[in-house]
């Protein structure tokens, strides 16, 4: 399964004087600026830049969460066949932001047979699925635990539960480690390398260029709502004669602003 973006663009209003919101004058800008992305089977592609360069707001068009202001998104089965079904669509994504909330009166297991009924998935396939998802995250300690007593990093991994139950092709995830302890973070690292390997095809936003330069197949850098570069991270890297992506994004950037300057 893959995704297909063509011109997407997103307008939103702001007040330009923010200091005076009466009288400050509105003005439409572009969250995100014409583009295009497409995603692979069996590939992990990093969207990365800084806080306000657009990437949530791309993330939540590339999931059918957001409508474009212009574009298009389109969702591809294994055949290659588009997909026009919103529920067939949603089946096949597993989205998560990092303002996720979860109910806490559950417990892990209980969200995981919930979702999975909603996903129409057998009783006896949901057993199965449950264990296997709980190995393969680590979460046998706390399974059965409410999931308001979980810590941060337990919660993190609940929600990443979430949405693996369903089994889907395609995963977008907008900051899944921010401010986790390494175990729960390499946690999430492995597992979407095992996804990848299984062929799914993986959106993952960062701000951890480390963990991106270790983990993406593709890089694609967004700066003030346009893409700025979109390629393998060795490619990238060796194109702007630097050894890490944290450099390589410096020198970018240097690049465009000297173009505006100039």
């Amino acid at each position: 399964m893959k995704i297909e973006a063509r011109g997407l663009c997103k307008r939103f209003t702001r007040i330009k004087n923010s200091s005076d919101k009466k009288s400050g004058r509105r003005e439409e800008f572009l969250a995100v600026d014409h583009v295009d992305l497409d995603t692979a089977e069996g590939e992990i592609v990093g969207v990365l830049g800084p806080n306000g360069a657009g990437k949530t707001t791309l993330l939540r068009m590339l999931g059918k969460l957001m409508s474009p202001s212009e574009g298009t998104v389109r969702l591809f089965d294994d055949e290659g066949k588009s997909i026009e079904d919103p529920i067939k669509i949603k089946s096949m994504i597993g989205y998560l932001s990092e303002n996720t909330r979860l109910y806490g009166r559950f417990s892990t297991r209980e969200l995981l047979h919930t979702i999975a009924e909603i996903h129409g998935i057998s009783r006896e396939e949901e057993e199965e699925r449950v264990e296997r998802i709980s190995g393969v995250l680590g979460m046998g300690d706390f399974i059965d635990n409410r999931i308001e007593r979980l810590s941060t990093g337990q919660t993190q991994r609940a929600n990443i539960a979430r949405c693996l139950i369903h089994s889907p092709g395609i995963y977008i995830f907008d900051e899944p480690t921010l401010g986790l302890d390494i175990i729960s973070s390499e946690a999430i690292v492995s597992f979407m390398k095992s996804e990848r390997d299984r062929g799914a095809s993986v959106l993952y936003s960062t701000h951890y260029m480390e963990e991106a330069q270790y983990l993406c197949d593709r890089v694609v850098m967004i700066y003030q709502g346009r893409v700025i570069a979109d390629a393998p991270t060795d490619r990238l890297m060796a194109d702007t004669g630097t050894d890490n992506l944290r450099e390589s994004f410096r020198a970018l950037i240097a690049g465009r602003d000297g173009e505006h300057d100039a």
